[in-house]
């Protein structure tokens, strides 16, 4: 059996001490902020996430750039050169033009390397959804699985990863575009605060409000409870921009309520948190209906 290298892209927002343990290889994207490209390395930001929200508190606005082919295929050709073989789990194609440039990269490396496989898998899931696939995906390869054997299991289970989603900032979103400037202003009065998750398109899906904070991050909790497959058998991934307490309060909740014994907390870099602001708070898990 030939050796592989699980490739993924930063917006699966895993840390260096995860990239590590798992042996994976992470392309950063990049997102622009007062006029200056920076890219999203899990090892070397060029700008912590604490600073870059505390940039969007203070009404700055961010975009983001996707992978590119040329990434990739720089990336992949010494890898495919050494003789292993590659699997990319690739940022949601409904949220990023990354996954289609795996996928134009992988076919000319195809006609290059005809006696390599390359094979790209449309996570479908962002942040660290996609991370958790990809953690299970590595741990998978580390138990000796095939390349063919991990691939399969993550276009399985890929719609079962579920993304519960609160934000805190409605005036981001507003300028972001997402919601209407009166949505946001009266939102904001009232506490309302917005219930997303990733449907099976992989796109942002505004599916429920509460009344509060507090009352958001319980929404999250018993989404877990009435949905997830075996909870207490589970490793559950949560993400923050910059609101560290708010996803362990969930953890604690998650343990208490579901018997969840095992969760990952990371941040939500620059990549993602350009299009939720701060004060995001995630819950990632498998679950059915997604």
């Amino acid at each position: 059996m030939s050796q592989y290298v699980i490739i993924t892209d930063s917006s699966a927002d895993l840390n260096q001490q995860m990239v590590e343990e798992l042996g994976v290889n992470v392309l950063p994207l990049g997102f622009l902020i007062r006029g200056t490209t920076l890219q999203d390395y899990p090892d070397k930001r060029d700008m912590s996430p604490r600073e870059f929200y505390q940039l969007l508190r203070d009404g700055e606005m961010a975009t983001t750039n996707a992978v590119n082919v040329n990434q990739y295929e720089e990336l992949l050709t010494p890898i495919l050169e050494s003789g292993k073989d590659v699997l990319i789990l690739s940022f949601s194609s409904g949220l990023s033009a990354t996954c289609q440039s795996s996928m134009m990269a992988a076919a000319e490396l195809r006609a290059k390397f005809p006696a390599r496989k390359i094979e790209v898998v449309d996570t479908l899931c962002a942040s660290a959804g996609q991370g958790m696939l990809v953690w299970y995906a590595a741990k998978k390869q580390q138990a000796g699985e095939s390349l063919e054997a991990v691939r399969d299991w993550c276009e399985e289970n890929k719609l079962k990863v579920c993304h519960w989603v609160t934000v805190n900032d409605l005036m981001h979103l507003k300028r972001g575009g997402r919601i209407s400037g009166t949505t946001a202003m009266v939102g904001t009065m009232l506490q309302i605060k917005p219930i997303i998750h990733v449907d099976n398109e992989g796109k942002l899906d505004t599916v429920g409000k509460a009344r509060g904070r507090k009352a958001a991050l319980d929404y999250l909790v018993q989404k877990v409870v009435d949905t997830a497959i075996d909870p207490a058998e589970q490793t559950m991934f949560l993400s923050h921009s910059d609101c560290l307490e708010d996803v362990e309060y969930i953890a604690s909740q998650l343990k208490e309520k579901c018997g969840v014994k095992d969760t990952k907390i990371c941040d939500i870099g620059p990549v993602i948190g350009s299009h939720t602001g701060p004060g995001c708070a995630v819950v990632f898990f498998f679950g059915e209906p997604r």
